[in-house]
């Protein structure tokens, strides 16, 4: 346990190119993979890490992420100054909800000063991905950085919707540019960009210093890739820590997803079932917690037509039941229950949706309690799917929570 190093997850994101899965939920307790939420990964990340306390900064439809919160995360023990607390927007500086990522950890400055950690690591809650921060504090301390940026290798024709880093052979950053038009390559390899992956140790009085300074600067957006750090890298020492080179004891499957969009959030999903998914899941000493219900194990079991329950290439969790239909290459969360001759292909499905007998579904994201009604078809017919559901450009339907037929 490092009680030197203060975590802030910034967990406030509306979440808007999500909907309808963000309608009643912020985008980090979005449910992914099956069991977890999003921000499982961050904590989870957290924890593995030996960081002990976590300030977890809320806003916008906050319940369920307090909820989970509560109900998954209660692990620490304050008689022994570790904590995870949720701190909902308190307006200390004027009447205005957060203004930007930097502007929301200036309205708990406060926080920062009563904490005695000498450094401070500012993550996002609503990314996919694992990672030792450990090692990235000792990268932190080894260069003597004022700031530490997390860096990742991205394709220079993907670069425009990342903060790009140039970084020098002793990993000095020398220029940040917020999502350029035209990104420089990195000095190592012409085919790539470096990008931030919106991780950033600090010590703690300088962050304090600098956001200060912002909040009085009436031309900036409070945000820390457009305005703090590239002004901190003129004036400060500051460094990129490599991401996979360099992560400690986490396996090297140099995965990272911002699940932003519907589009990339179900590709997300569906990563995981490829033969050798890109991101581990099952490092043994690596895993992804989160809150379990108490459910009984996923069967099969035969429909009344005498077929017998399949799923192909697929997961399925808990207290789910496949009577007699056939799920192939789809995720499924627990309490679904798919009925007798149903098909289930390339799908994620939410806790506790029930697919009627015959129904089919194809490309489908179905949230939370949805009954699919017998004989219903999803996914096949495009037009009449639009005038229901949302479609996402790649042909997703989304298919919001308790939706009735």
């Amino acid at each position: 346990m490092n009680k030197d190093i203060l975590a802030i997850i910034l967990a406030g994101g509306a979440g808007s190119r999500l909907l309808p899965l963000t309608k009643f939920r912020s985008k980090p307790s979005v449910p992914f993979g099956g069991k977890y939420r999003i921000i499982d990964f961050t904590l989870s990340n957290c924890l593995h890490s030996g960081i002990r306390n976590i300030l977890v900064l809320t806003q916008y439809m906050s319940h369920s992420l307090h909820k989970h919160l509560r109900d998954g995360w209660s692990i620490y023990n304050p008689e022994l100054d570790e904590y995870i607390t949720a701190v909902p927007a308190q307006m200390q500086h004027g009447n205005k909800w957060y203004q930007g990522t930097a502007d929301a950890i200036h309205q708990n400055e406060h926080l920062l000063q009563r904490s005695p950690a000498k450094w401070t690591i500012i993550l996002s809650g609503d990314h996919i991905y694992r990672m030792d921060y450990a090692a990235m504090l000792k990268t932190h301390i080894s260069l003597n950085a004022d700031a530490t940026i997390a860096c990742m290798k991205e394709k220079l024709e993907e670069a425009h919707q990342f903060g790009i880093v140039i970084a020098d052979e002793q990993n000095k950053i020398i220029a940040f540019e917020e999502k350029p038009a035209n990104a420089k390559a990195c000095i190592d390899d012409s085919e790539h960009a470096l990008a931030s992956m919106g991780i950033y140790i600090f010590a703690t009085e300088l962050l304090i210093e600098v956001l200060r300074k912002d909040s009085k600067d009436e031309n900036s957006s409070h945000d820390f890739g457009k305005d703090i750090l590239p002004k901190l890298i003129q004036t400060h020492h500051v460094c990129a820590h490599r991401f996979g080179e360099s992560d400690g004891r986490v396996s090297a499957d140099n995965y990272w997803r911002d699940v932003g969009t519907l589009d990339s959030y179900y590709q997300a999903n569906m990563d995981l079932l490829q033969s050798l998914p890109p991101l581990d899941l099952y490092q043994s000493d690596w895993p992804i917690r989160t809150y379990q219900t108490p459910t009984p194990p996923a069967r099969t079991v035969p429909g009344d037509s005498g077929n017998e329950g399949v799923f192909i290439n697929s997961m399925v969790s808990g207290g789910t039941i496949i009577s007699g239909g056939n799920v192939c290459h789809s995720v499924l969360f627990q309490n679904v229950f798919v009925g007798d001759m149903a098909t289930v292909e390339n799908c994620v499905l939410f806790e506790g949706v029930k697919v009627g007998k015959n129904a089919r579904l194809n490309n489908c994201i179905i949230d939370k309690h949805v009954v699919i009604p017998d004989n219903e078809v999803i996914g096949i017919d495009t037009e009449k799917d639009a005038k229901r559901f949302t479609i996402t450009k790649n042909g997703i339907i989304v298919v919001p929570s308790n939706y009735e037929f």
